[in-house]
């Protein structure tokens, strides 16, 4: 069989996975908080039909997926006026964790860079689907859910991160403190939908945002940190919205287009040739 018509299929399936990352982030292109993903390709492999030259004398078999990237430029802000929508200015992503039904277990903890935050009938900042935002109690210095807000105008969220609100005395409180988590490696980090990303050890660390201690799971403050050590700001009122690029998305497209196309009339080709030497013998 000719080497070309598999050299043809795989070059098929990588443009196919191509379009396929294209199509998520076209889809994508208005998700608060999305990041874009990038395909990477690189040859398969290669046969030696000869070391009779000076130079190896060898034909390519094909191309494979290499990575599937994240980029994580930032996105444009939205002005939406609401107190409880936040965009980090700068490097890092807000936690979140699934409500926990028992203590003693590892909470669902991920993150996110979508600040549609609301307050929910428990006075909790939660994120649209139900999930508790993290920051840090300047009381006990301990990362735990924002909570203790009446409703969504009885507070303000500053530059720094700090949640404030109005004491009985009209006097400003600071109840907590957004926390933010700045990976090593932002592209390693899990997509589990609902613009949520899963820590991983390749992202960095040990993959995890804290610990038992006893019985008890314990946030490591030196993972999840303020704005401050993240060197980063917090826009209050507004949000970040997709840093998908339809015109760079649209061209990428035709180029996946005209490769498809192209690995596709390399096959019909080959077919073209096989039946010919099937037709010597007739």
């Amino acid at each position: 069989m000719l080497r070309s018509m598999y050299s043809g299929v795989s070059g098929m399936k990588g443009f196919q996975t191509k379009l396929d990352v294209i199509g998520n982030n076209i889809a994508n292109v208005n998700t608060i908080g999305y990041k874009k993903s990038r395909i990477n390709f690189q040859d398969l492999l290669s046969q030696n039909l000869s070391d009779s030259s000076v130079n190896p004398m060898q034909v390519g078999l094909g191309s494979v997926t290499a990575s599937i990237d994240m980029i994580n430029t930032p996105g444009s802000l939205q002005t939406t006026g609401v107190n409880s929508d936040v965009a980090i200015m700068g490097d890092g992503y807000f936690v979140v964790q699934k409500q926990q039904t028992n203590a003693n277990e590892a909470p669902e903890a991920y993150l996110t860079r979508s600040g549609n935050f609301i307050v929910n009938s428990d006075g909790q900042l939660v994120t649209t689907q139900g999930y508790q935002v993290l920051g840090l109690d300047p009381n006990d210095g301990v990362i735990k859910p924002i909570g203790g807000l009446e409703d969504s105008n009885s507070f303000k969220i500053n530059r720094l991160g700090q949640v404030i609100e109005k004491s009985a005395e009209g006097e400003d409180v600071v109840i907590a403190t957004l926390g933010i988590v700045t990976p090593e490696n932002p592209a390693g980090l899990r997509k589990v939908g609902g613009s949520l990303y899963e820590m991983t050890a390749t992202a960095g660390g040990n993959g995890s945002l804290g610990g038992f201690v006893g019985n008890q799971f314990i946030y490591d403050t030196n993972i999840i940190t303020t704005t401050q050590e993240a060197n980063s700001e917090i826009a209050s009122g507004q949000v970040e919205m997709s840093n998908v690029d339809l015109t760079e998305e649209f061209t990428e497209m035709i180029v996946a287009q005209r490769g498809f196309q192209a690995n596709s009339k390399i096959i019909t080709t080959s077919d073209e040739i096989l039946q010919e030497v099937v037709n010597l013998k007739r």
